[in-house]
C-alpha cells in the first residue's frame, strides 16, 4: 500500500513515486491519505513536497498559483526569506532540512535551493517537483532581466540595481559572449544542473559527474521535472499526480484576471544575440543542453502514459533553434536579485 511504501523512510522515495504515477494514472484516480498518528489527523498522500525552483523557469507564475491553491485547499504553503543562496554548508543544510521537516502538514515548501538530500541527514525525504527550460533562453531571460527588469520600467529597475555600472548595464550581449566576460562563461553558465545534482561541490563543476547525479535524482526523486515551454501540460500533470495542492490549477490558470497579472511581469529589452554568438554559447552549455534533452524526453513520456500528445522535434544545432520562444510567461526574480516573495505578496494582495 502506499502507507507502507511511505513507512519505508527517504531511502524508499522512488517507489513512493512510483506509487503516485500508478495511482494517478488509474481510471478512478483518488487523492491517498496517510493517518497522522500524534494528531489524529489524516493527511493527504504525499503530505510533504518541495519545489526547489529554478531561477528564470516561471516559478514566480507557479508560486501566485500556489498562494491562491493553498488558500483553496487548505495546505500549508512554506516559503523562506532567503532569497539569494542556493549554495548551503551543510550546518545550514541542517538547519533548513530541520526548518522544512517540521512545518505543519500536508506542506508544500518552495525557495531558490539547489537539492537537498533529507535522508542524508536522518530526515525524511520529501517528494520534489521542478521545472526549466531551454538553456539558452534561460540565460538571455536572465541576463535582461538584471539588466531592464520587467513591466515596472527601466527606471524602477536602475533604482533595484544601483551597484551595476552603467557599461554593464548597457553591455551588448554580442560582446559579453564573444570576449568572454564571467557572466556569459563557465561557471555562471552551468546553472540549472546544479539545482537537481545538489550540493556537493562537483555539482557545480560542469561535467559528466555533476549530469550524471542530476539524472539520478531526476529518477529517484523528483515526482515531475517539467518544461516551461509546455507549462500548461506541466500543470495537468501535476493536478493528476497532487491533487490536493493542484486540483484545479489549469483553470486557475487560464483565468483572464490571472493572464492580466502575468502579462506585467514579462522581461523587457530581450534581443536575439549573433548566430556565432549563439553558437559559442551552445558549445558552453552543452552539459545543460544534454540535461534539458534528458529531463524533456521523459517528460513526453509521461504525457504520452497519459494520452497527451507531444510535438517532439530534433534537436537542430542552428542558430534559429535558440530564438526566444514567442510563448511569453511570466518570470521569477533573478535569484541573485532580492526578494520576489514580497513582490508575489504585493500582486496577490490587489
Amino acid at each position: 500500500s502506499l502507507l507502507f511504501i511511505l513507512c519505508m523512510g527517504g531511502s524508499q522515495i522512488k517507489l513512493t513515486i512510483f506509487a503516485l504515477r500508478l495511482q494517478a494514472a488509474s481510471l478512478s484516480p483518488s487523492s491517498s491519505s496517510l493517518e497522522d498518528t500524534s494528531s489524529g489527523l489524516v493527511l493527504p498522500f504525499p503530505s510533504q513536497v518541495v519545489y526547489n525552483r529554478v531561477g528564470k523557469c516561471g516559478s514566480r507564475t507557479v508560486v501566485l498559483l500556489l498562494r491562491i491553491l493553498s488558500e483553496k485547499h487548505g495546505f500549508n504553503l512554506v516559503t523562506s526569506d532567503i532569497h539569494n543562496k542556493t549554495r548551503l554548508t551543510k550546518n545550514e543544510q541542517m538547519e533548513l532540512i530541520k526548518n522544512i521537516s517540521t512545518a505543519e502538514q500536508p506542506y508544500l515548501f518552495t525557495r531558490h535551493v539547489h537539492f537537498l538530500n533529507f535522508s542524508r541527514f536522518g530526515g525524511d525525504q520529501p517528494v520534489y517537483i521542478n521545472i526549466i527550460r531551454d538553456p539558452v533562453n534561460r540565460f538571455l531571460s536572465n541576463y535582461f532581466f538584471r539588466r531592464f527588469g520587467d513591466w515596472r520600467g527601466e527606471q524602477n529597475h536602475m533604482i533595484r540595481t544601483p551597484s551595476m555600472r552603467q557599461e554593464e548595464r548597457y553591455l551588448d550581449i554580442n560582446v559579453c559572449i564573444l570576449e568572454n566576460y564571467p557572466e556569459c562563461s563557465n561557471p555562471r553558465l552551468f546553472y540549472i544542473i546544479p539545482y537537481f545534482c545538489g550540493q556537493h561541490p562537483r555539482c557545480r563543476e560542469p561535467g559528466e559527474w555533476a549530469l550524471e547525479r542530476a539524472k539520478l535524482n531526476v529518477n529517484e526523486n523528483f515526482l515531475l521535472v517539467g518544461i516551461l515551454e509546455e507549462l500548461e501540460d506541466v500543470l495537468l500533470l501535476l493536478e493528476r499526480f497532487l491533487p490536493h495542492y493542484f486540483k484545479d490549477v489549469l483553470s486557475i490558470y487560464k483565468n483572464p484576471e490571472h493572464r492580466k497579472l502575468g502579462n506585467l511581469t514579462v522581461t523587457v529589452k530581450k534581443t536575439v544575440p549573433s548566430p556565432e554568438a549563439i553558437q559559442i554559447l551552445y558549445q558552453r552549455m552543452r552539459y545543460e543542453y544534454e540535461f534539458y534533452y534528458y529531463v524533456k524526453e521523459q517528460f513526453h513520456l509521461l504525457k504520452r502514459k497519459f494520452g497527451l500528445k507531444s510535438h517532439i522535434r530534433k534537436p537542430r544545432p542552428r542558430p534559429e533553434f535558440f530564438i526566444p520562444s514567442p510563448l511569453e510567461t511570466e518570470e521569477p526574480i533573478d535569484d541573485e536579485e532580492e526578494d520576489d516573495e514580497k513582490w508575489l505578496e504585493d500582486i496577490y494582495k490587489r
